[in-house]
Order: structure tokens, then sequence, then C-alpha cells
């Protein structure tokens, strides 16, 4: 996971770093890394003309040493220093932006470049709020942003995610503790945990999914936590859905109201159809294991309910569902929200999104990008909630699981073509997963 940090804590790890290292080692790592990634862009430096923005922080101590970097290996160079800084550039190949970092806290406005012109931005475009993502001013819009030592709170919220073009990491080994970041496929390996004695109950889940009208929901629900590890489920759905899907051999029907103590998650909500909160509230009570609450699920009442020791609970709603719980539309900052309604509720939130938020009532939070428009189909959310539930019965916490079946999920998605129906989403999962991480 890359750590995601704001300005403040940036602030205390950097300060740790430089009494550990000094100042002079860790901005020579930088500048080099940003001179490494200049030529990424560039694809050769002999003889390309390279525009280098520098302030008078260590931003622009990083701009320097990547200028003499790239002189080094044959490019053209002019330093610009801010103070003096002309209102266009012309005639570059590239422009490097290490003129304010995440030190700009006042309206900056950039030189205007060619078109055509690459823009490289060292740690965030100059003229951005690193906490709200606010622009500051008229900022250059980059073709990619080079974030050091961790990412930002303005790399994944508010306006300054729309202007920092392809996102790359340097991390440089200066952050050494955190609390939240940004989910990689690398930390999907957690998903794959197993034990030499699993038998069918280790990993048993109880679904409350699918009406007459909305079969469907409980097909893919299931299907989902099949994919993500759930070793047997027992479904219970308002209305007879067995006759109307193809529901997996593993999945046995119940009409109990209560949850069976050898299952270790629940996923409740999706395809109930209107007015299931009073069903479902029956269901729920007294539960000892971790709950998803998705789509009909997501009520009010049914969440005042839910207990908030070791936030057992997850909510899973998209834009509109947050909307009806809150009464307030999903502003700009999105982790904000999430966080917010985490703490309100004592659950924990992921609000999904082409960026996805995972946060928790102790004000962590998990960032998800792996979205694709492939997902904007129906039923979609319903094997997310599966997945989540599989992952939970696999013996992960909420917000654990959240974050990596929402990484999950948006890597599959992206497997897929533009057109592809939710029910090819736990094959694409189960593929991507033995692709991933082979066993054996």
């Amino acid at each position: 996971m890359i750590p995601i940090l704001s300005a403040s804590e940036m602030r205390d790890q950097d300060a740790l770093a430089v009494a550990a290292r000094g100042v002079d080692a860790l901005v020579r790592a930088a500048g080099t890394a940003v001179g490494f990634e200049a030529k990424r862009m560039l694809g050769a430096c002999y003889g390309a003309r390279v525009a280098v923005l520098v302030g008078p922080g260590l931003n622009g101590g990083d701009g320097r040493i990547a200028a003499t970097w790239l002189r080094s290996r044959g490019a053209h160079v002019d330093l610009v220093e801010v103070a003096r800084q002309p209102t266009i550039l012309r005639g570059y190949d590239l422009v490097v932006d290490a003129a304010f970092g995440l030190g700009c806290s006042r309206p900056y406005v950039a030189p205007e470049v060619d078109s055509g012109t690459l823009v490289l931005a060292v740690d965030l475009p100059s003229g951005v709020d690193s906490d709200t993502g606010e622009l500051l001013g008229r900022p250059l819009v980059a073709d990619r942003t080079l974030a050091i030592g961790a990412l930002k709170l303005a790399h994944v919220t508010g306006e300054c995610s729309q202007i920092i073009g392809e996102l790359r990491f340097a991390g440089l080994g200066i952050v050494q503790s955190f609390e939240s970041g940004l989910v990689e496929d690398s930390d999907l390996e957690q998903l794959l945990v197993m034990h030499e004695h699993d038998h069918k109950w280790s990993h048993a889940i109880t679904v409350f999914a699918g009406s007459t009208l909305m079969p469907g929901a409980a097909e893919l629900v299931v299907r989902g936590a099949l994919a993500a590890g759930a070793s047997m489920i027992r479904l219970s759905s308002r209305g007879e859905v067995s006759g109307l899907v193809d529901l997996p051999p593993e999945v046995v029907h119940t009409s109990e109201v209560h949850v069976d103590k050898r299952c270790r998650s629940v996923v409740a909500g999706p395809g109930l159809g209107s007015g299931a909160a009073p069903w479902l509230q029956e269901r729920l009570t007294s539960l000892k294991v971790p709950v998803v609450l998705d789509a009909d699920g997501l009520d009010r009442g049914l969440i005042a309910k839910a207990p908030t020791d070791g936030a057992r609970w997850i909510l899973t709603p998209h834009d509109g569902e947050f909307a009806r719980l809150t009464g307030e539309l999903v502003p700009a900052n999105r982790i904000g929200a999430a966080g917010a309604l985490a703490r309100e509720t004592g659950c924990v939130v992921l609000l999904k999104g082409p960026i996805t938020v995972v946060a928790d009532p102790s004000g962590s939070f998990r960032i998800v990008n792996s979205g694709t428009s492939a997902l904007a189909t129906a039923g979609s959310g319903d094997v997310l909630a599966g997945l989540i539930g599989g992952a939970l019965a696999r013996g992960l916490d909420t917000m654990n699981a959240g974050a990596l079946c929402a990484h999950l999920h948006g890597r599959a998605g992206a497997t897929l073509s533009s057109y592809a129906r939710a029910s090819q989403l736990p094959g694409a999962v189960s593929a991507l997963l033995e692709d991933l991480l082979p066993v054996g």
C-alpha cells in the first residue's frame, strides 16, 4: 500500500528522515528520481529542451538536482526562478514544475506553456492546497505527477486530482509509519488466507439477498462470495428465487430467521426490494459476525442497530445511496464525506465511485483507483458485496476486506469489454487472482 499523508504528517516524516539521513542526501535522492521520471517522459535526454521551474524550498532543491542530472545526459536545461518567471514558456519539450509543492499556501499563477509541451509536476502541481486539493490561483496542468515520499490528500481528492495527469510514486524510504494509503496489486496477497485444517464451515457465510422481482441479485452476490473464497453459503431471500436463477450447488436455501452460528460473515440487502428493513432487522439482531450492508439494506434504522465495537459492519453506498442516507450530495472531498459517515455510524464506510474511499470511524482510510466504466452496469455492486462477504469469512477485518475487494473488483472489471455484464465479474475475479497470486 502506498502511504497517503496530510501536509502536517508529511512534514513530520520529512523531519525524521532529515534527522536520520541529512537534508542533502534526501534532496539528491528526490532530485535524481525527478530526473529519471523526466527522462522517461522525454524518451531520450540528448538534445531535449527542458525548463525547470524552481522555488525557494525543498521542491526547488529537487528541481535543481534534476536539472544537473538532465544536463549530464545531454539535455539543454534552463532553470527558471519563480521570482523572475516569464508569463509564457516557449520552445521546450518538457517543463518540470518544482516551484512549490507541499508548502504552497497562497495563490500562484504558473506561466503558460506551448501546446504539446509535456509537464512533469514534482510532488504536486504548484498552486494547490495539499490537504483539500483546492486550486490556489492557476497551476499548470500536468501530464505526469511524481509524488515524493507519500501521496498527498490532494492527489486523490478535490480539484487537484483532475490536473495531476498520470500519478507516479517515489517512496525513497522516507515514510516509516502511516495509517492511510492507496491499495496496490501486491496487497491482494492478503486475500489468500488458507489453513491446513479448513473445512466447509471454516469460511461459510449467510446471504440475505434477492426477491421475486430481483432474483438475479442473489446469484450475483453468491457467485462473488465464492470467487473470494466462501466455502459454503446459506441464502435467504424475500420470496422464492431458486427456480428463477442459476444458483451454484454450494448454496443452501434456508428460511431460518437466525444466522447459523457457524457462519463467519453476513451479506445483507442486494435485491431485497423496498420495505426490506423490517424483514432484515429481525435477522440482523445480536449478530457476533461482520456484516456487509448494501443496496436495500442501507437503511438508517438498521444502521442504528449496528454494533460499534470493532466496526464489524461495513456500509457500501454509491453516491445516490449516500445522499439517501445523509440527505446531502457527496461533496468534492469524498474522503471527508466517507469519514464523517463512518464516525457517525460507527461502521466502516465504502463509498463507491471511480475513486472509491474506504473509511473507518478512527479516521484512517484506503483509496482504490482501479475502478472502470466497465463496472457501471446493473449488478456489479452485488458482486462486490459478495466479494467482501467472502473475504470477511476468511478472517479479514472489515476495513481491509472492503479495500482489497474493491481493488480486486476494479481490476477484474478492467479485464472485461466495455459492455460486459456483471455476471462476468466473478469469473474475471477468479482468473485475476490466479494470475496475480499463483498457488503452488
